[in-house]
């Protein structure tokens, strides 16, 4: 049994072509972020050490062999050194097999500690799909992904944070074309209870907005009948069983609405219909957060930013964010 104080939080570099090595040591020179947590970095010191180079930030840390090893009395940040990407033999800002297959397998061992009860949570700096796609790990997104490896089957979901707001969707990773076909009542029903559970699951009181999917919410069918046969039949259930859910709004004003009477979660049809609007808010500060697993897995709203690898131009912001919000979990 561990004796300590602090959570002992997994902290991955992500897609090592990418921004995340440099955020993630850019995030650790946080005085209160570095000490709210025991910090247990999992991948290649070498990508590491490089990433400290780009951010020109000196971070002191200890090798270990597992998460076990951590003693939150000597130092708060700790590494285990996998050794399994060089980055020599990566180009900055392009997809690579090698990269995408090793930071799947980075995944596997954060979980298995995780499964362990050795990790607490597991915050990642942004991934890649199509690396990890062409490394082997052929899932639809991430969060399909860190499923597989808790093996769990039904209620999990993606989530985005934004400050005091938390949003999630009923349809998230999938062709635009296929959107209409996949927002039924069911499908609506499921979206607004996970957004119900996880907005308690943070000790907050859920009040739940619906965005609409089609122009002026389908104009009394005339653009669509997806709100009056799906949506607002799953609104006026599930309100008569209790949730304070109102809608369907327009998506063009759903922000409007939920700043003039504060709502705390946003559940939209697709993914850039709130997506827009979260990174036009706080791209630096938003959060994405995998739902419904054993333990609790966070990464910035952001990718890889491919544009500006080695610059060491790259805003840590989100990265602080997801770290703060995995802690607070």
């Amino acid at each position: 049994m561990r004796m300590q104080n602090k959570s002992i939080m997994g902290l991955l570099l992500g897609e090592a072509a990418g921004i995340g090595p440099e955020i993630t040591v850019k995030a650790l020179q946080n005085d209160e972020i570095r000490n709210d947590a025991t910090w247990v970095i999992i991948g290649d010191e070498r990508v590491w050490k490089k990433a400290q180079k780009t951010a020109e930030v000196s971070l002191s840390y200890k090798i270990i062999s597992s998460p076990a090893e951590a003693n939150s009395n000597e130092t708060s940040v700790w590494f285990i050194d996998l050794q399994n990407i060089d980055p020599s033999s990566i180009y900055p800002g392009e997809i690579s097999e090698q990269s995408g297959r090793e930071t799947g397998k980075t995944f596997k061992y954060a979980v298995e500690w995780a499964n362990q009860n050795e990790l607490d949570g597991i915050v990642y700096a942004p991934l890649n799909k199509e690396a990890l796609h062409k490394g082997g790990f052929h899932f639809q997104d991430e969060i399909h992904f860190f499923a597989d490896l808790f093996n769990c089957k039904h209620g999990f979901g993606e989530v985005n944070k934004l400050d005091n707001l938390w949003v999630t969707r009923v349809t998230s990773h999938i062709p635009l074309r296929k959107v209409g076909e996949c927002v039924t009542k069911e499908s609506v029903t499921k979206a607004i209870c996970f957004a119900h559970n996880i907005v308690t699951q943070a000790n907050i009181d859920p009040k739940i907005v619906v965005a609409g999917l089609n122009p002026h919410v389908g104009d009394g069918g005339l653009m669509g009948r997806e709100e009056i046969d799906e949506i607002l039949p799953a609104i006026q259930e599930l309100r008569a069983s209790g949730f304070d859910v109102d809608g369907p709004f327009p998506a063009d004003t759903i922000y409007l609405k939920i700043e003039e009477e504060n709502y705390n979660s946003l559940v939209s049809m697709y993914h850039d219909q709130a997506q827009i609007g979260m990174k036009l808010l706080g791209f630096h500060r938003g959060v994405t957060i995998s739902g419904g697993l054993p333990v609790v897995l966070t990464t910035p709203a952001h990718g890889t930013a491919f544009d500006i690898v080695d610059k060491g131009t790259a805003n840590s912001g989100a990265m602080i964010q997801a770290m703060k919000t995995a802690v607070q979990w």
